[in-house]
């Protein structure tokens, strides 16, 4: 027979485990959460500084010591960061620098540098412009015959 003090006191048991795990999953009304950051703050000024053909010594001094240095993929420094309120995320930012032995040569990620962003490539505005160009000199000819 199983005494009715023991019953009360799995049943107690058991109403105060689910009560201390609800906490965790509703979470408690206006309680303040803070602001947590992890990898590297890495701003735009920093990857104005990085050069091609710098060295892996003077890149870790402008960008600090990279979060990732993967042992498999030795010529790639990786450079994440986020920061959270609770489970939101507020931002997230992730760098890739790549080397080619101790030398710079690529940066990819939502930071670049003017010489390593496609958008802004010199080559492809004097292409434009001498398309422009072009077309400006056929608009000129074809009133020139009238």
């Amino acid at each position: 027979m199983i005494r009715p003090r023991y019953i009360l006191r799995v049943t107690l048991l058991t109403a105060v485990l689910l009560g201390l795990g609800a906490c965790g999953f509703v979470g408690f009304p206006g309680v303040y959460k803070i602001d947590i950051e992890q990898g590297n703050l890495v701003t735009q000024d920093m990857i104005e500084q990085l050069q091609p053909g710098m060295s892996r010594r003077q890149v870790r001094f402008i960008m600090g010591s990279p979060l990732v240095e993967d042992t498999f993929q030795p010529d790639r420094w990786d450079y994440p960061y986020v920061i959270r309120n609770g489970t939101e995320i507020i931002r997230e930012a992730q760098v890739r620098i790549f080397f080619e032995g101790d030398r710079l040569v690529n940066i990819t990620g939502d930071y670049l540098p003017d010489w390593a962003n496609p958008d802004s490539n010199p080559n492809n505005n004097a292409e434009t412009d001498g398309e422009a160009e072009q077309g400006l000199g056929e608009a000129e000819s074809d009133q020139s015959a009238d």
